[in-house]
């Protein structure tokens, strides 16, 4: 019932028009707001009406524009970083040791036999380049159809507008001049580039240059090598790895001894077999107990450099890595050589890295909103953006060159690349390493994680043993590994590691919102009280003018309708239908008439005929316009 007489008294409303015009509303409020300015326009004289209508707008102009700086600051979400330190007992990180080299060359010098023999004779005819001297000369004769998937060349650059480019294997002219300084003229002369073509006999090559031959030479072997160990079944190259029981001498973690069967072992490509110890896989990760070298991990590791792959490893050595648990370790990228005969001391700081999420940036919790499929995730491990990174690259070598690269993990159904069956791959994937374009899809693609957790280590270094206590130190560890009273380890091979916490304050690098809404409140409210002093409720007040002025308009609106809507109505019907009051007077004057010219009376009338109904006089009564009905009340 509240309703109807709401809508009723609204039509009553429209039916009657505004109360008041634009001017008399606008005249209202600057009369009766609380904001300071428009009284003055309305109340002063005519050239301080001006001034004063000036001052308003331009305050008000200043207003509005610190208001969009504001709301435009807010909106960039920015973050401010705090640091805070504090103690408490921590998890020891995972600590990942491997080889430096990852296959014994004992193992797999049967599958890179023809391969080394091939990279002797280039060397040779590198460095000694005679007239006659080809392929031929060798026996047994070399395999050319391994060298030509991949070919080493030489660049002469002397007229650089058309270089000449000599293959090895293929030129009996001398590589670098005359005899006696055949190696000065060659590198003076010529330049060492690996051949890459998009199939053999192809036309469509690309050349990577190098600035010594030594790494062109390892670019080679690399590129080779990978062919050939990437049609090794998996099980084949654990097996030719370095075993944790050979490698892994001594291990001692606080006053607690521990062994090879503490470590967990996986296998990467770029170092063989790997092993980590307090990866928290199967077990809870172990705390330390004090900070100091005394109650971390000591290792006395055995990297055998005797039985390295001379063109693959030209470094020798321990590579390990401080990461976190469940963490696949990176450590082509993040990890550490130890050099061997030596005791490396590996003190350690931790710093926790807390990022805001969307929208203040665009980091991820578990990786679960990224694009792109997680490779690394066979091996249970979490979400970092080295392996979305990495993933990224091989679905695109996947997608393009049509297998995956050795060096990183495969989806189910996809066989890694060699010579055999993609004669183009290393075009392919040399392409694909030096294509900003995809380089950049990937960066944009994949996201940095919001928590993250780094170490930061200080290393020292001191030759071990020393030459006092070697003696004795090898025969026990030889002994203890071998079951032999001869010494077969030396210092060549042998490497110390301590691994243990400085201090057990750790620091905390957090993020904040450097604008809240709270800011960005306070700070409209501030610059709308300094430029025009005004408040909250100054803002309901503009706001009532505003609807009033809607109001206004609606109403005006709906008359201008109206009155459009009776124009085309006369238009239509130019002469007017009669009023009541004009039918009335029609009807006295009709019984004025009949009385002047004798016809008969009202009462004696004629009788209607039978079946005519009586007239009905009453529909002549001028009867009240109710548009509104009973209920309306008057205004």
């Amino acid at each position: 019932m509240n309703l109807k007489k709401y809508l009723v008294r609204a039509l009553h409303r429209l039916q009657k028009g505004p109360g008041y015009t634009y001017k008399e509303l606008l005249v209202w409020y600057c009369d009766n707001t609380n904001t300071h300015g428009p009284k003055r326009i309305i109340k002063e004289g005519p050239k301080k009406k001006l001034i004063w209508f000036f001052l308003t707008l331009l305050f008000a102009s200043l207003v509005f524009w610190q208001w969009g700086i504001l709301i435009n600051t807010y909106l960039s979400y920015n973050v401010t970083s705090s640091l805070s330190i504090g103690f408490k007992t921590m998890k020891f990180p995972a600590v990942t040791v491997c080889n430096a080299n990852p296959f014994k060359y004992s193992e797999v010098k049967h599958l890179l036999k023809e391969l080394d023999r091939l990279i002797e004779a280039a060397l040779e005819r590198i460095l000694q380049p005679t007239p006659g001297n080809s392929s031929e000369n060798i026996s047994p004769p070399l395999d050319l159809g391994l060298w030509h998937q991949i070919p080493l060349v030489l660049i002469d650059e002397h007229d650089k507008d058309n270089p000449v480019i000599l293959d090895i294997f293929e030129s009996n002219q001398p590589a670098g001049g005359n005899q006696t300084t055949a190696g000065n003229q060659t590198a003076k002369k010529y330049k060492l580039a690996v051949k890459l073509c998009s199939h053999q006999g192809s036309d469509n090559c690309t050349y990577r240059n190098f600035s010594s031959a030594a790494q062109a030479v390892s670019e080679w072997y690399v590129l080779q090598s990978t062919s050939i160990l990437a049609r090794v079944p998996l099980h084949e190259r654990v097996r030719m790895g370095y075993q944790a029981e050979d490698m892994i001498l001594a291990c001692l973690y606080g006053a607690e001894p521990c062994n090879y069967k503490n470590f967990t072992q996986i296998y990467h490509p770029d170092h063989g077999n790997c092993y980590i110890f307090n990866w928290g896989m199967d077990e809870e990760a172990l705390n330390s107990s004090n900070p100091g070298a005394e109650f971390g991990l000591k290792l006395i590791l055995d990297i055998s450099q005797q039985d390295y792959i001379p063109y693959l490893s030209s470094a020798a050595g321990a590579r390990l890595m401080l990461h976190q648990q469940k963490s696949f370790p990176f450590l082509k990228d993040q990890g550490i050589y130890a050099m061997a005969g030596t005791e490396t001391s590996i003190g350690v700081l931790v710093d926790e890295l807390e990022r805001m999420g969307y929208p203040y940036s665009d980091c991820t919790m578990n990786g679960s909103d990224v694009p792109v499929k997680n490779l690394y995730s066979q091996y249970n491990t979490s979400y970092s953006i080295q392996a979305c990174l990495r993933s990224c690259f091989q679905n695109h070598m996947i997608e393009i060159c049509g297998c995956g690269h050795y060096m990183f993990p495969l989806p189910e159904g996809v066989n890694y690349c060699n010579n055999e069956d993609n004669p183009g791959w290393a075009y392919c994937y040399s392409s694909l390493r030096s294509s900003i374009r995809h380089r950049q899809i990937c960066i944009d693609s994949c996201k940095e994680t919001c928590n993250d957790t780094q170490y930061k280590m200080t290393i020292s270094m001191a030759d071990w043993p020393s030459e006092a206590s070697e003696d004795w130190i090898f025969h026990i560890l030889s002994y203890e590994r071998d079951m032999s009273t001869n010494v077969t380890l030396d210092r060549n091979g042998i490497i110390k590691l301590n691994i243990y916490f400085q201090e057990y304050n750790y620091r905390t690098i957090s993020e904040s919102a450097a604008t809240t809404i709270v800011w960005l409140l306070s700070s409209l409210g501030g610059q709308f009280g300094f430029w025009m002093g005004g408040s909250v409720l100054c803002l309901i007040e503009f706001g009532e003018i505003i609807i009033d002025s809607l109001w206004i308009t609606v109403i005006n609106l709906i008359s201008w309708c109206k009155g459009l809507k009776q124009r085309r109505a006369q238009a239509r019907y130019p002469d007017a239908p009669p009023t009541v009051s004009e039918l009335v007077e029609a009807h006295t004057n009709l019984g004025f008439q009949h009385e002047d010219t004798g016809a008969l009376p009202r009462d004696e009338a004629l009788p209607p005929e039978p079946g005519t109904p009586p007239p009905n006089y009453d529909s002549l009564r001028v009867q009240p316009l109710d548009v509104l009905g009973p209920d309306s009340d008057a205004e």
